[in-house]
């Protein structure tokens, strides 16, 4: 363990072995960090942080801190980080509040620059987040997603796994999984082919996926209309019934369809 006698770490936080932490680093009391993280230059770590194994927390990030929720009374809860994850310069990860106690980032994830967590999201395993990106609360983001570059997520949204969202849009309505998402209201542009591809899935699966979005997003059916034709026309598989599951617990909506 590398602690710098420039740093401030509270004597009962707990910190696993090989753990270095930088000049003017801020480690509070009830925070907890895995083997083999680095904590940089003027990282803060506030109560109710937890950092896993081997992670990297880039200089100014905060972690923990308590939730920009006026409903927020002071409740215990934790702000959670994942094995492997890599924490960017400038992040904000805020606790969670009653409705979920915690604030979650899963496994080998990417969060860059100035990217901003609220209370209570839940994003999955190796997610890439890109710079000032900024989610508000509630928000769940499954395994593999992209979202480029200054997305804004409105509260309560989901994202499913394997989407991939331009840089810069604005997000109001749940994507599905496999999905690329774009342009203004946010819309479907086709199936993360190339995403999908790098990270193993069979020509034939990306197939029946593209097969399916052709019928919910190409064919200008209404969305309860396109389940059912997917239901009675394209045979059972484990992507349709991600893809109908996720839709059928989307009870506010998903994104609109392709927008010529």
């Amino acid at each position: 363990m590398s602690i710098s006698k420039l740093a401030s770490v509270h004597p009962d936080a707990k910190l696993g072995a090989n753990v270095t932490v930088e000049p003017f680093a801020t480690i509070q009391a009830d925070v907890q960090v895995g083997d083999g993280t680095w904590i940089g230059p003027n990282a803060v770590l506030m109560n109710g942080a937890r950092v896993g194994n081997d992670c990297r927390i880039f200089p100014g990030a905060v972690i923990a801190a308590i939730p920009q929720d006026l409903k927020f009374a002071g409740e215990y809860t934790t702000a959670e980080v994942g094995d492997g994850t890599t924490v960017r310069e400038c992040v904000t990860i805020n606790r969670g509040t009653a409705d979920r106690l915690k604030t979650t980032v899963g496994a080998n994830c990417l969060l860059m620059a100035y990217v901003h967590l609220a209370h209570d999201c839940a994003v999955g395993d190796n997610v890439v987040i890109a710079n000032s990106v900024n989610l508000a609360g509630h928000v769940t983001i499954d395994d593999w997603a992209i979202l480029e570059g200054n997305v804004a997520v409105q509260q309560f949204i989901h994202i499913g796994a394997h989407s991939f969202i331009a840089g810069a849009s604005l997000v109001r309505k749940n994507v599905p999984p496999f999905v690329k998402a774009a342009r203004e209201p946010l819309s479907y542009v086709g199936v993360n082919v190339v995403g999908l591809r790098r990270r193993g899935f069979s020509d034939e699966q990306v197939t029946r996926i593209e097969d399916i979005y052709r019928e919910i997003f190409v064919r200008n059916n209404n969305v309860e209309r396109a389940v059912q034709n997917v239901e009675q026309t394209l045979k059972p598989s484990p992507e349709r019934g991600l893809i109908l599951d996720f839709i059928r617990n989307s009870p506010k909506g998903i994104m609109r369809g392709l927008v010529e």
